[in-house]
């Protein structure tokens, strides 16, 4: 594993953040401005965390290593914006929800950057806004690695802004024809009479204003991928025409008369419902069964809304990427989406999380901030599902909280400190910092509940967290009221 590379000539800010840094389970490498462009020409590393306090000497870094991603650290808001691969920026001090965001970061930017191709068991993952956990988004990546290496023709089903079009670039991109064009086609977006023209091409003097022979997409598409988008507006007399290719392979230009052999795979996408438009005599039945050789449905967004969150995600980091300052969200923000019905689907979402981008540049939006139309004031905060993280994230909390204490209380008499038993520095021997901190969080704990009589409603408003986070400490540290003992005389 790479590690994490902090510069600065703060020797203070240094060890600070080394703390905090290895506190969350990373390793930590330490230079100073002189010693750093050296060092990254030599060393591997994740990330660079570098203290904004010489805005030029940064600006070269950034520009000298673009393949690394950086972060900077910086004391107060607006002196710098992130921008290409300076990732993020943080004002100190740092809390915990901005310092896992820059790591997730660093880590899209180290993913995404050119020349990079990640690839799992030999195969290529793309899936771009195909991201989520939830039960319809992984089927589909499942049908899509499953169907790419055949060269079966594919229909993708769903509803408007489901990303129909980035499971057709998925499934070509993940098949042998990968290094062939991938050509779209909106069906809906053509005239009727003009569609036959684009899809087959045509010969000079075919008609009126045909000035020159001209290509159609079949021929553009040769050796790659077609994609048909919403087949199901086309005209009857063309689905007859794209049913003869279907079947024979062959076709000829408007106004020609040489028949051209075809080698292109057949992805078609639509929003309608077909059978039901073969019933209405609006749509060739015998078309449908070519298209519907292996189907797939894309979800839409309100079946899956706990994919939200890692779709904010991906379209922050891909605004990000784009050199643009984009925004972050509140766990109640993000609580507050994930109550909406999203009609648009992910293509509503993209385009409120670029809106909310151009009003908020690199701010953090809360409920109150989004739409009226978005906002569920009476939804509980979004929490993710990982009880690890949870419980690392309230520690993390609670340490830094208290450092955030003892600044505020420098130059005050020691005996007024409820803390003064703790140790205030670094034993010569060192000490395990987790132990320590799981220590101190098993004594306050205990404390809070005998104070309280062991009522846990009590005792975690009394720590200043959800009944539930201290349920969990307790099964986790297995903290128990102990049985007073009776005597059997």
């Amino acid at each position: 594993m790479k590690d994490i590379l902090l510069v600065s000539d703060n020797g203070d800010l240094i060890d600070k953040l080394e703390t905090i840094i290895t506190f969350l389970g990373e390793t930590v490498q330490t230079r100073t401005y002189a010693e750093c462009s050296g060092f990254l020409k030599t060393v591997k590393v994740a990330a660079v965390f570098i203290d904004y306090c010489k805005p030029e000497r940064v600006q070269q870094l950034v520009a000298e290593f673009p393949h690394i991603p950086f972060v900077a650290l910086q004391a107060q808001d607006g002196m710098v914006r992130p921008k290409c691969n300076l990732v993020s920026v943080m004002t100190l001090p740092i809390t915990y929800p901005l310092l896992t965001q820059a790591i997730h970061r660093c880590q899209e930017y180290s993913r995404r950057k050119p020349g990079k191709v990640k690839a799992v068991g030999g195969k290529t993952r793309l899936f771009r806004s195909l991201v989520g956990k939830s039960d319809q988004i992984q089927t589909v990546r499942r049908l899509v690695e499953q169907v790419a290496p055949t060269d079966a023709t594919v229909l993708i089903l769903g509803e408007s802004g489901t990303g129909k079009e980035v499971v057709a670039r998925n499934v070509h991109f993940m098949s042998q024809r990968k290094d062939g064009p991938f050509i779209p086609v909106n069906c809906g977006a053509i005239p009727g009479e003009l569609l036959e023209s684009e899809l087959f091409g045509h010969e000079k003097g075919a008609f009126t204003g045909a000035i020159s022979s001209r290509k159609g997409r079949f021929e553009l598409a040769e050796g790659g991928t077609l994609f048909l988008d919403e087949i199901g507006d086309m005209p009857m007399q063309m689905q007859v025409k794209l049913l003869r290719v279907l079947q024979e392979r062959i076709f000829e230009r408007v106004g020609g008369n040489q028949s051209l052999r075809c080698n292109v795979r057949i992805i078609a996408a639509t929003h309608r419902d077909l059978e039901t438009m073969i019933r209405d005599n609006k749509f060739r039945e015998d078309l449908y069964y070519r298209l519907n050789v292996f189907p797939i449905d894309s979800p839409a967004l309100r079946e899956r809304r706990e994919d939200i969150p890692l779709l904010l995600q991906e379209l922050v980091t891909r605004i990000q990427g784009e050199g643009v300052d984009s925004v972050r969200f509140t766990e109640h923000a993000i609580g507050s989406l994930m109550e909406h019905n999203w009609s648009g689907n992910v293509r509503e979402l993209a385009n409120l999380v670029e809106r909310l981008s151009i009003l908020y540049p690199g701010q953090i939006v809360d409920v109150q901030d989004l739409p009226a139309k978005y906002q569920y004031g009476d939804v509980n905060a979004y929490q993710p599902d990982y009880p690890e993280e949870l419980l690392e994230r309230e520690a993390f909390n609670e340490l830094f909280a208290e450092a955030a204490r003892e600044d505020q209380t420098t130059g005050e008499q020691a005996g007024t400190s409820d803390w003064s038993e703790e140790p205030s520095q670094l034993p010569e021997e060192g000490v395990n910092l987790k132990e320590f901190l799981s220590e101190l969080e098993i004594n306050l704990i205990r404390q809070a509940l005998e104070q309280q009589d062991w009522v846990v409603a009590r005792a975690a408003d009394k720590l200043g967290m959800r009944r539930t986070t201290l349920v969990e400490k307790m099964r986790k540290y297995d903290i128990q009221r102990e049985e007073p003992q009776t005597s059997d005389n």
